[in-house]
């Protein structure tokens, strides 16, 4: 490196350049989050691990603050390291075991993962830790509770810029080109010739690879579509094969599963409701069946545009089909029209809602009160039908099960091959409605259905496998010698243990909101938007607050915020769900955004008096990543669970923080 900078110090204030460096921050990891998901399939399912490896590294970048060796100098060299490995060993999931099921193909491609997971979680950490350690060093200039607020403004135009991109559907070289810009704008006076090379390095393989033929983004995938023959495609999504679209004609002939829901039911369907209309397959046979309305949903717009332009019978212009770019939970909640045949068309979605969570977006789709809302959506002589390539045959007689609870009778379960136990179930709103000379019977110990609260449809038993235990056990260890080695003795944070403390519960806080909030309004990434928006805004609210206000004694604000979790732990979900929109929203804000205002609260009010800001913040980082471990927790106990352990994390968090604790000054 050449020791003058290639640039000249832009004239940037320095609250401004704080504010920037925090956006750089988060807009970098949601889009390592976004991205590595589409080219290392392994990380589509489990996207948290890439979250808690971005809070490893944002906390080490911290407590690296006053270190005499600068490593944001090195970020852009770091981020550039990164792309290129990830596209040069893209990997494919090994989902060959029985306990946790995932749809796709079973082949596992590039580094084995049991290589690829650590070592993306550590490139992911030390990313983020030297551009993390660039926010610390200005982080450290300001009055502690300042510099939180320009960090939470910071952050939350970094999620609004990453969710403009996503409603655009712009590719990768969008993120990358912005990212870029923010170097350049930051890295003066480090901005030397390694730099430049690593930012046009970064760039240019953003944009090769978003500028391949054939490839297109959502808000959730890379699609790519192959054209197989003339009308006939083969559409990918993150590297799987995922759909393909046929005529007609040709779909009745090749796939006979698309055909069994109408030989089953007794009347001819007039109004058809397809959830998981994808390409178009589904919502082109119910036309072809005599349909004179067919509502057609569709999570994903990049997969129904496909269909649309590429389908070659045209569903999507067809004037009887209305299309819903929504989430087919919240479109059976938030109506009451009846029709005479729903279908639940291969949705399966191979991916995660977002980085925290372990919800795939259709977990809400096949729990008991789904089933439930089918039901109340079906003319009296309706029919219901799911079908998909199930590969096991407990979960089949689970969805059988659950038809079974939700209906009062049971349904009829057509297995048409071993192979990828291709499976369509069908069931009637009375049992007259189904021509089914077997209905399913039982023949062993059936798993019960999926609930609200505990949505994993795919998990056998309520337990963590054994892969999760692993990959968590990799996750602490690997922090803890990352922090030792990187941020010197653990004995510089001993007197923060309250703060790693609300660190680990507000992460838990934060994942029961944006879970409570998937199942109210969907699972659709802007709702995922608005959460981690409105989260952020509660943040920045309470700092507010917290700077113009004298605030009660620690000891009321800590009882107050138990309290406001124990309330919305004790209010029913499904209360909920009936209300009109607005009031529903403005429900779940009050329950939800309660308890995170006032713990935001009782952090903002402990931390303006903080000694050593980085330090105090690098260890409330710390806390999130093992609030982030604990979250699995829910896949033994479920999702409301977590409001106790929310409460117990606080309750450490006072135990902890006593000592530190005095009567609040005005501000």
């Amino acid at each position: 490196m050449i020791t003058r900078s290639l640039l000249p110090a832009f004239p940037i204030p320095e609250r401004l350049r704080l504010v920037l460096l925090a956006f750089l921050v988060l807009f970098v990891e949601l889009a390592l989050i976004r991205w590595t998901g589409s080219n290392v399939v392994y990380l589509s399912f489990f996207s948290n691990f890439v979250l808690l490896g971005s809070f490893l590294g944002i906390g080490i970048g911290f407590l690296r603050a006053k270190s005499p060796l600068n490593l944001f100098p090195y970020s852009p060299i770091a981020l550039a390291f990164l792309i290129g490995f990830v596209l040069i060993f893209p990997v494919e999931i090994d989902r060959s075991g029985s306990d946790l099921i995932f749809f796709g193909e079973l082949e596992t491609t590039g580094l084995p993962t049991w290589v690829m997971l650590p070592v993306m979680f550590l490139a992911i950490a030390g990313v983020m830790a030297t551009l993390a350690e660039g926010l610390a060093r200005q982080f450290v200039r300001f009055e502690a509770l300042e510099a939180y607020r320009l960090d939470i403004i910071g952050s939350i135009l970094g999620i609004v810029g990453f969710s403009a991109i996503s409603f655009m559907g712009a590719p990768p070289i969008a993120w990358g080109v912005v990212a870029a810009l923010a170097f350049v704008l930051l890295m003066p006076p480090y901005l030397r010739i390694l730099q430049v090379v690593a930012i046009l390095g970064f760039v240019f393989m953003l944009g090769r690879e978003s500028f391949t033929p054939g490839y297109s983004w959502s808000p959730y995938y890379r699609i790519g579509v192959l054209e197989i023959e003339d009308g006939v495609h083969g559409v990918g999504v993150n590297s799987i094969p995922h759909q393909i679209i046929l005529p007609v004609d040709r779909l009745a002939k090749i796939e006979p599963l698309y055909e069994v829901p109408y030989e089953r039911s007794l009347q001819e369907p007039v109004d058809v409701l397809v959830i998981g209309a994808g390409t178009g397959n589904d919502v082109a046979f119910a036309l072809a069946h005599g349909a004179k309305r067919v509502d057609a949903v569709e999570i994903d717009p990049g997969l129904q545009r496909v269909g649309q332009e590429r389908h070659p019978d045209r569903p999507y212009d067809d004037p009887r089909v209305s299309v819903h770019i929504t989430d087919g939970r919240a479109f059976l909640e938030q109506g009451n029209h009846q029709y005479d045949l729903i279908l639940f068309a291969l949705p399966d979605s191979l991916t995660l809602v977002s980085g925290q969570a372990a919800l795939r977006l259709e977990s809400y789709l096949f729990t008991l009160e789904a089933v439930e809302a089918v039901r109340h959506r079906l003319s009296p002589n309706g029919v219901f039908s799911m079908y998909n390539f199930y590969r096991e045959d407990w979960l089949i007689d689970r969805l059988a099960g659950t038809l079974q609870t939700a209906f009062g009778h049971s349904p009829c379960v057509d297995t048409l091959d071993d192979l990828g136990k291709r499976a369509v179930l069908t069931i009637g709103a009375i049992p007259a409605a189904v021509d089914c000379e077997e209905p399913w019977v039982a023949d062993a110990e059936v798993v019960p259905p999926s609930r609200d609260d505990y949505p994993f449809l795919y998990l056998r038993e309520a337990q963590i496998p054994a892969f999760y235990l692993l990959a968590m056990g990799l996750i602490l260890g690997a922090g803890a010698v990352m922090i030792r080695f990187a941020g010197g003795p653990f004995g510089s944070m001993t007197n923060y243990l309250d703060l790693f403390f609300m660190g680990a519960a507000f992460l838990l806080l934060e994942t029961k909101s944006i879970v409570q909030f998937a199942l109210l309004f969907g699972t659709t990434w802007f709702v995922n938007s608005v959460v981690f928006v409105g989260v952020l805004s509660s943040v920045y609210l309470a700092i507010e607050v917290t700077r113009r206000v004298r605030l009660p004694p620690p000891a009321v604000l800590y009882a107050a915020l138990v309290l406001s979790v124990l309330i919305a732990l004790v209010v029913p979900l499904h209360s909920l769900l009936g209300l009109p929109d607005l009031i529903r929203f403005l429900a779940a804000v009050v329950l939800w955004f309660t308890p995170i205002f006032i713990a935001n609260l009782v952090f903002a009010q402990r931390f303006r008096s903080v000694g050593e800001s980085n330090v105090a913040f690098g260890a409330n980082l710390l806390g999130a990543v093992v609030g982030g471990v604990i979250e699995y927790a829910a896949l033994v106990t479920g999702y409301t669970a977590l409001a106790i352990l929310v409460a117990i994390l606080y309750g450490a968090a006072f135990v902890f923080g006593r000592r530190h604790m005095r009567a609040p000054t005005a501000a």
